[in-house]
């Protein structure tokens, strides 16, 4: 076996290997053998038919396995030779490949590039005080009642905080909004809904909220909306102004539930302060948790900021398809038509590659680190992965289970998941801190 490396870049390289003819023909043997053993020709007992009519008998299969046997010889062998660690194949060219003849292949793969990691410990994160307010604590206590408020019918003008029935139909210049999106009833014309007087939550429309304080039942009035130049919900109303003939038909007010004994049984306390106290301690762990993730995020900008060098493109052509699907499908929970997608493809594809560079570059990163801290996958990792997966998406672990064994692409990503978070949580842990 003769082996030329050539390089294609910084990090993509191609193998050129020759395999004399005596490899290759030994190979074609060993698959002739094999396929032989199992062979059923009529006349003869299995294993025992002739070689040549085995070949005619067979052709295919002996071709394709043939085929597959000397590619894998030459991939590994030229890896071996070579010492190079590949990561991706991203082609290869496999020329002639007969019994008797010598057969040169050219694979070309993306490499672990070369680079020297830069000092990981000390990098500076900055956190904020877990210690919840007395006001933060009250909001929460409120929107606990919020939740279990009652809405009762108001004899007066609307306020804030009060939902309001109505009834509307939009024009944008004098043209009903349904001839510009047909598709989009709601945001045409509609006999009867509800909107939050003054709510902090934006409703389907902007702004119309904000204008129906001091109605009345029965009351009619023209109302003007703004849509923002990126109204990815409906796409024809972007930028446009369109007014809204409101016909108020009726007020509930929120009545907030009493703070009685039922209110603090049903959130598992027995009095206000002990419902304080737990209110408390659930805002700290929420703002430890999040003071976790803003230091794993300022420890990676940091690291990335150290260093720099060429990322494998395939890896973040791969990277780029996942962030891809994931605001795909994140968007389409929230409504945004499919079309809108498309309408922005180029935009969207370039947003996803350059944040696709930067995990790439991260994950190479921390892989190193990985490896020089002899970070490994134990059985309890996988067992904790296995346990919060099942629990997160209502799953039986034994189905997981079963999934990780059968699929040894998703069991490697997997392990390859914890490595990160391993190794993330090292450089946290190493990281100086101060409080804002």
């Amino acid at each position: 076996m003769n082996i030329e490396i050539k390089d294609v870049s910084e990090t993509r390289k191609s193998l050129v290997i020759t395999l004399d003819r005596a490899e290759v023909a030994a190979e074609h043997q060993a698959v002739v053998g094999e396929i032989s053993k199992h062979a059923r020709l009529p006349g003869f007992r299995p294993g025992k038919a002739p070689a040549n009519l085995v070949l005619k008998r067979y052709a295919k299969e002996i071709g394709d396995e043939f085929k597959q046997k000397v590619l894998s010889k030459a991939y590994r062998g030229g890896l071996e030779q070579s010492k190079i660690e590949a990561l991706n194949i991203t082609d290869v060219q496999e020329g002639t490949l007969a019994p008797d003849q010598s057969a040169t292949i050219t694979i070309t793969l993306d490499v672990r590039p070369i680079f020297t990691l830069p000092d990981y410990t000390g990098l500076p994160t900055e956190i904020k005080s877990v210690d919840a307010t007395d006001a933060e604590v009250d909001a929460v206590i409120e929107g606990m009642r919020s939740e279990r408020a009652d809405f009762k019918v108001a004899e007066r003008p609307a306020a804030k905080g009060d939902y309001v029935k109505l009834a509307y139909e939009g024009t944008v210049d004098g043209k009903p909004v349904l001839d510009l999106a047909p598709d989009k009833q709601i945001y045409g014309k509609v006999p009867q809904t509800w909107e939050e007087v003054e709510g902090e939550n934006e409703g389907l429309i902007p702004g119309l909220g904000k204008q129906l304080a001091g109605l009345k039942a029965g009351d009619k009035k023209d109302v003007t909306v703004n849509f923002p130049a990126e109204f990815a919900a409906v796409p024809a109303l972007a930028g446009k102004t369109a007014v809204y003939a409101v016909e108020v038909q009726e007020i509930r007010e929120r009545v907030l539930p009493p703070m009685d004994e039922a209110f603090f049984k049903s959130h598992q306390a027995d009095d206000l302060e002990s419902l304080k106290v737990n209110v408390r301690n659930n805002l700290k762990g929420r703002k430890e948790h999040e003071n976790r993730q803003a230091q794993r995020r300022q420890v990676t900008e940091a690291l990335n900021a150290k260093v720099d060098f060429a990322v494998p493109e395939s890896l973040v052509e791969n990277e780029t398809q996942q962030v891809l699907r994931q605001f795909i499908e994140e968007n389409m929970r929230r409504g945004v038509p499919a079309e809108q997608f498309e309408k922005d493809k180029a935009s969207l594809h370039d947003g996803a590659s350059k944040a696709a560079r930067s995990r790439v570059k991260t994950q190479l990163i921390l892989a190193k680190i990985a490896e020089q801290e002899k970070i490994t996958v134990t059985e309890k990792d996988i067992d904790t992965f296995i346990y919060r997966e099942s629990v997160m998406n209502n799953q039986k672990p034994e189905k997981l289970v079963k999934e990780l064994t059968q699929d040894r692409e998703k069991l490697r990503s997997v392990q390859q998941s914890i490595i990160f978070d391993k190794a993330l949580d090292l450089l946290v842990s190493k990281a100086t801190v101060t409080t804002a």
